[in-house]
């Protein structure tokens, strides 16, 4: 090939090269983008192997012009190719959200035999921004190569993370954008293709869907707060990593590994590893679709898988509505595991914890206290909150009793609570006592894995079934053989000796026997 793909995408910093080494002057990276000021120049140099076989050559430059207030920008460039002009006074179209493509004809006479150069000048007439996005350049005959190869280089990233912003879409007096959660996702069916398209249910209530710009840089969409509101939402790229080093960049939650199957021919068959994340800040997702850059599309539904082992969920905080702080009879005791206790001199209290971390609660036991039956709660509702403001209930007791003193009573949930991290105990009624007292409440945090149902369409192909197992967590390594410490080099010498010895002494019993 007499010219290799070539590009520069000035989405990520430093930019994406392939048969480029790019020089700028006045120009600053912007976040997704090269922003030229009048007078800036970017530079490309480039290697051809012989432009004999190249008849012309494709240079597109995706740009745009940023505005000048309500009025659409000005900022002309020239393009020139062996300092010769190519597009003098070009003046790309501004005011708009989108990168514009802007394509020219390369004559093969303009190039030439080892290094080449391209060389883009915003005039110093210019009164705006000039945003650069990318540059790639083709032979004719290979038209596509370099937009194919930067879509390779980037798809290497599959974890992305992103800055994020919010806008009421019906409050006229919300003119600007707010600061959301960022966001941070990795889709990957081993297919190697950046998603185009990405859309997300929270297990809140939560709704969001998503387009994104070709490189990743930058998307846009809506999204719904669990009470209905609906706004705009974008974001910008922060940062892009391969898998796995990219999950521990991101210090994301919430990775899922499936064993997958597809639905077809009357059957189930063995399809690729699906890994999914999608990290939003609000809630853990319950339903994901995707539309990739190639056309293929699919839907995944998840759903709880309970395991065996289950451990305490560590609580950071509890606060409660009344405590006998005097006799040091206060919400905390409700943590330590000793046989202290919490006392509120109030027949319907309330007690509200807050996880280290996000948890699958699976139960929960509360445990009575030392003295006094008729302060046991009797009737309590359990609610969850991911943000501590929004609470959804997760449990009602009505007429419970306790047998003993330092009872402990474990409470199983009817379905987990996957990911809050805020609990609230609402005791409505207790055994007839002006005051309410326990002595310890724990929270048990289940071993729930994910399977997801759902559906997988290829391009211009019909939709098949889809679904999958979680892949199981690796078993731990084996210990290596360990000598003991106290096991020195004198002890292993006496010690084969004393082997040299035995083996010597049943020789000559041998020789004996067979003598006799």
């Amino acid at each position: 090939m007499s010219l290799q793909p070539t590009f520069a995408d000035f989405s990520v910093d430093p930019a994406r090269l392939s048969n480029a080494v790019v020089r700028h002057d006045r120009a600053e990276f912007g976040g997704s983008h090269l922003t030229l000021g009048a007078g800036a120049t970017v530079t490309l140099d480039f290697e051809v192997a012989d432009p004999e076989d190249i008849p012309e050559a494709t240079l597109t430059v995706t740009a745009l012009v940023s505005r000048l207030g309500s009025a659409p920008g000005h900022a002309p460039i020239d393009v020139l190719v062996q300092g010769e002009v190519l597009a003098e006074d070009l003046t790309v179209p501004g005011g708009g959200d989108l990168p514009q493509d802007n394509v020219f004809a390369v004559p093969a006479g303009l190039l030439k035999p080892g290094t080449n150069t391209l060389e883009i000048r915003a005039s110093a007439e210019a009164r705006s921004m000039l945003r650069l996005y990318r540059i790639t350049l083709d032979s004719i005959d290979e038209r596509g190569a370099s937009e194919r190869a930067l879509a390779a280089s980037a798809a290497r990233n599959s974890v992305f993370a992103y800055r994020t912003e919010l806008r009421a879409v019906h409050d006229s007096s919300a003119t600007s954008w707010q600061e959301a959660p960022r966001l941070v996702f990795h889709l990957d069916r081993d297919e190697h293709s950046l998603p185009a398209q990405l859309g997300w249910r929270g297990e809140d209530g939560t709704e969001s869907a998503i387009s994104f710009q070709s490189n990743m840089s930058d998307f846009h969409g809506c999204h719904r707060t669990a009470d209905g509101t609906a706004y705009e939402y974008r974001g910008r790229l922060t940062g892009g990593w391969s898998f796995p080093e990219g999950i521990e960049e991101t210090s994301a939650a919430g990775l899922h590994r499936f064993r997958t199957e597809e639905g077809h021919g009357g059957g189930w068959h063995s399809s690729h590893e699906l890994r999914l994340l999608v990290d939003d800040g609000v809630a853990p997702v319950e339903r994901v679709t995707w539309r990739d850059q190639r056309g293929n599309s699919g839907v995944v539904m998840l759903q709880p898988v309970p395991g065996e082992a289950a451990t305490d969920a560590r609580v950071a905080d509890v606060e409660a509505s009344d405590e006998f702080e005097e006799a040091g009879e206060t919400a905390d005791n409700l943590l330590n595991g000793s046989r202290s206790k919490w006392l509120a001199h109030d027949d319907a209290p309330r007690l509200r914890f807050t996880l280290a971390h996000s948890a699958v609660v699976t139960s929960y036991t509360l445990m009575s206290a030392n003295d006094s039956p008729d302060r046991d709660p009797r009737d309590w509702t359990l609610e969850g909150s991911y943000d501590g403001r929004t609470w959804t209930r997760l449990d009602a007791r009505a007429g419970e009793t306790f047998d003993s003193r330092f009872e402990s009573r474990e409470f199983r949930l009817r379905a987990p609570a996957s990911g809050y991290r805020h609990y609230r105990l609402d005791i409505t009624r207790n055994s007839g006592a002006i005051e309410t007292q326990l002595a310890r409440v724990r929270f048990v945090e289940g071993a729930v894995g994910r399977a997801f149902t759902g559906y997988y369409q290829r391009h211009n192909e019909g939709p098949i079934g889809y679904r999958g197992t979680p892949v199981p967590a690796p078993a731990p390594a084996s210990a290596p053989l360990a000598i003991p410490a106290p096991l020195l080099a004198a002890d292993l010498e006496a010690a084969v000796q004393s082997l040299t010895d035995t083996a010597q002494t049943l020789a000559a019993l041998a020789s004996r026997l067979r003598d006799s």
